[in-house]
């Protein structure tokens, strides 16, 4: 058959395969290799049996050519068949030995001869050696070798910072601290014209910096339009201020932030402009919970496991559900069943300890929050919990250290600071605890929102303790104006005034917090002796009130 004859077929399977007919691909594929018997037409028959699903014959395919062993797109394309076929050890033998110098760097002399099939000079190529070490990485977390898979993947990215999947690895699975993320993102070589996805990157990463430092990042990738840097050939390419991935990201940082509502309502508008769009959706479904919003919670999980029965979003998403009408028996059987579809999914096992720690389970808690922890050693969260179960059964000694462990995950997370804040308070270490809390707000960006409303009572509660009765009387305040329905508020104002015998403003707060909560066991017994004060002045009324004060 003449050369141009065979051209046009290898445009037919290139076509075929674009249009997704792999089984004509494969037939026609079939007869280039057998006229040719050239290796790039083998390369190309192997691709169409892969894309045809046919692992098994593709794999045979390759492993005949004994070009597998010289050429690294037949050597990956190989491991790629073993891949979907879950022969794990089979597909890192394939994929052969490599070896990182101390900065994660792949250096391996054999991996440099690679044969560019197919290849178009204007087209722009993620480095085969970053796809193979991504593959490796995703064979040893398969192999429960988390320590390997997270090395493999940083070095994919550094091989080439095109290679998203590998980041996505190491940031959806939690594998990197606050630091080691960042540092991460500094070592990266990328092109000049690769400026703007060095800024996604950074968006992308965890979002504790300063709230001027995070904004400017979002306000750089949106602006309206991005000069190309040869001006005598102007091109411009369209804004991200309305992509999706990047308003997600936006949402995530509202959400840490504690700017629930703000999150919520961007994700509703992300939803409704992608229904699909799942990392959006995850977003959308915690600030729903927090929020209350039952039925939202309902209709999602609804959808969600009509469209996705196999994710483990969605039943996460039922779990959700019920952990938001209280219903934990059955929120702890669908988080269960989220990490049974998927043992590397964060939110679900958080989930699932939190619905044993609601119900004050605290052993079955503490072991979801441990493995949690081993698993995503990157994530701080499991660590924080650990924490908290550790401090309602009263062990502060220990909840403070895994307070401090969270902390080195991630040092700049407010609650951990807040949690650091209560523990001092109560051990009694009241200026450690002032500390603590001034730390939160300082942090925190600004204006506060509602969800940090404790926080301050808390720092008032402290200051109260140290009888630096004016700077907690601000704090009060300062919460009250952020949320007026705390009684705990209105009993540590109306106290603090009690304190120093202003009976008449005591009197009044206790009365507000009383209709709020009528049945306040302390609020009406502190109330009676206020009554009681005002009306003989002259007794000198603090004895009573220290011994009253182990109720704040």
């Amino acid at each position: 058959m003449r050369e141009e004859e065979i051209e046009k077929l290898r445009g037919v399977v290139r076509d075929c395969v674009s249009k997704h007919l792999y089984s004509s691909a494969i037939f026609f594929a079939d007869k280039v290799a057998a006229f040719t018997n050239d290796p790039a037409d083998i390369y190309m028959q192997a691709q169409a049996l892969f894309l045809g699903r046919h692992y098994r014959r593709a794999y045979h395919l390759l492993n005949a050519s004994q070009i597998v062993l010289r050429d690294l797109r037949f050597r990956y394309l190989a491991a790629k068949c073993l891949e979907e076929l879950k022969e794990w050890d089979q597909c890192l033998l394939v994929l052969g030995n490599a070896k990182m110098d101390e900065h994660g760097n792949v250096n391996d002399t054999k991996d440099s001869n690679v044969m560019y099939l197919d290849k178009d000079g204007e087209d722009r190529e993620i480095n085969i050696t970053s796809a193979i070490c991504f593959l490796r990485g995703k064979a040893y977390e398969a192999l429960q070798n988390r320590a390997q898979a997270r090395q493999w993947y940083k070095a994919a990215i550094k091989a080439d910072p095109l290679c998203y999947e590998a980041l996505e690895c190491l940031l959806e699975n939690h594998m990197l601290s606050c630091e080691e993320e960042t540092s991460l993102l500094s070592s990266l070589q990328f092109n000049p014209d690769d400026g703007w996805l060095s800024s996604f990157y950074s968006c992308l990463i965890k979002k504790y910096d300063k709230e001027y430092v995070v904004e400017a990042k979002f306000r750089e990738l949106e602006k309206e339009s991005c000069s190309s840097s040869n001006p005598s050939n102007p091109s411009f390419m369209h804004s991200l201020k309305n992509n999706t991935d990047l308003l997600a990201c936006k949402a995530e940082y509202y959400h840490q932030c504690g700017e629930l509502q703000k999150c919520f309502e961007l994700t509703s508008v992300l939803l409704e402009k992608d229904t699909f769009h799942l990392k959006s959706t995850l977003v959308h479904l915690a600030a729903a919970m927090e929020l209350g919003h039952s039925n939202e919670l309902y209709l999602m999980a609804c959808n969600l496991v009509k469209d996705y029965p196999q994710k483990a979003l969605s039943w996460f998403a039922v779990g959700c559900y019920y952990y938001c009408i209280k219903k934990y028996d059955q929120s702890r059987r669908y988080f269960s069943k989220a990490t049974n579809v998927d043992g590397t999914f964060p939110p679900a096992w958080i989930g699932y300890g939190n619905a044993y720690a609601a119900q004050e389970e605290g052993d079955q808690a503490m072991s979801a929050y441990r493995t949690a922890a081993r698993l995503f050693p990157g994530c701080h969260l499991p660590t924080l919990y650990i924490g908290m179960e550790y401090m309602r059964t009263h062990s502060f000694k220990l909840a403070e250290q895994f307070f401090m462990q969270a902390k080195v995950i991630c040092p700049s997370d407010p609650l951990v600071y807040n949690e650091l804040g209560v523990v001092a308070y109560n051990m009694k270490e009241y200026n450690k605890s002032v500390w603590w809390f001034e730390k939160t707000l300082a942090i925190i960006p600004s204006p506060l929102s509602e969800i940090w409303e404790p926080t301050i009572v808390n720092l008032a509660h402290a200051y109260r303790k140290l009888m630096r009765y004016p700077e907690a009387i601000s704090y009060y305040d300062k919460a009250l104006s952020l949320s007026t329905r705390s009684v705990s508020t209105y009993a540590g104002l109306a106290y603090t005034y009690h304190l120093q015998d202003n009976f008449s403003a005591a009197i009044t707060y206790y009365h507000k917090a009383l209709w709020l909560k009528s049945d306040d066991q302390f609020c009406t017994e502190m109330l009676s002796l206020a009554l009681l004060d005002e009306c003989r002045c002259g007794a000198d009324p603090k004895i009573e009130y220290r011994r009253n004060e182990v109720y704040l």
